[in-house]
């Protein structure tokens, strides 16, 4: 399995902070926004990871992340030219996805529960028709809103409701398998012009390929979009940080943990930052 990053929005919502940077490349608390959706896919060891960044904003990306390789992984780097929707991933991405099966991460999400790497691995084996999740918010409205039958089977997806069904969402991550393309294809733009990925996840469902994993009371989700829902999200990785003595999305840990580095990789990449509690973390990590 392939995974993509969509990390060419805008981050209007944020202006003026996001005029000069690309929102996926803001501080979410100690580490930059896009460490997050990446841990995700290395969670899940994905290992062939494309970046769909803005136009002519492929370079500080480049200076973040490389090539990869010190987190045991390759990365490559697509431009969107035209914001057209999160469907749109898949278009542009349809050379890197190849003929195979492909999970897509928001580049502003952030997802953390104790059993998510078992949740993780149980997506990446559906490898024929798709596997999204549904997380409770108080107010659906905003997102793509999920309705169950009596069974808790999903029964429809609504892109944005103005009465919704219920008060699960879609949050930003999506594992599908190689039809993806194809489907994402035949979308038609909404009344907003854009390809929706509600769309691409009601294909699936009419075809009886989409399954829907609730996450219980034990996960996290938020979306960075806005100002206040940025700091939700920093105060909630301080939180659990602090509470746990672990580093939420820290890249090279995944990457240890997984044999993807070695212990004097991990060493090495603490001593670039042994500044900082990040770069120690790292240091004691190599020790152990």
């Amino acid at each position: 399995m392939k995974g993509i990053v969509l990390a060419a929005g805008k981050g209007t919502r944020l202006y003026p902070v996001t005029k000069p940077i690309c929102k996926p490349l803001l501080p979410l608390y100690d580490k930059p926004m896009i460490y997050y959706p990446l841990s995700i896919l290395m969670m899940a060891g994905i290992r062939d990871i494309l970046v769909i960044v803005p136009p002519d904003d492929e370079e500080p990306f480049k200076k973040l992340l490389g090539d990869g390789s010190q987190f045991g992984i390759s990365i490559t780097y697509k431009e969107q030219k035209v914001q057209r929707g999160i469907a749109d991933a898949f278009l542009v991405g349809e050379e890197f996805i190849a003929d195979d099966s492909v999970c897509l991460a928001l580049g502003d999400n952030l997802f953390y529960g104790d059993g998510m790497e078992e949740c993780l691995a149980k997506a990446c084996a559906n490898t024929n028709g798709a596997t999204v999740f549904g997380y409770y918010v108080e107010d659906p409205r905003p997102f793509g809103v999920v309705e169950f039958d009596e069974n808790l089977k999903a029964v429809s997806i609504e892109e944005k409701p103005e009465n919704p069904k219920s008060n699960y969402i879609v949050p930003g991550l999506y594992f599908y398998d190689n039809n993806v393309v194809e489907i994402a294809k035949n979308v038609k733009p909404s009344a907003r012009g854009e390809l929706e990925i509600t769309s691409v996840n009601n294909d699936y469902l009419a075809q009886g390929k989409l399954n829907v994993v609730t996450f219980g009371e034990e996960y996290e989700w938020r979306d960075t979009g806005t100002a206040d829902s940025l700091v939700d999200a920093a105060v909630l990785v301080r939180d659990i940080q602090k509470r746990t003595g672990k580093q939420l999305a820290c890249l090279e840990e995944i990457a240890f943990e997984k044999g993807w580095i070695t212990a004097q990789q991990l060493k090495s990449l603490g001593e670039q930052m042994k500044a900082t509690t990040y770069g120690q973390y790292l240091l004691k990590l190599a020790e152990k």
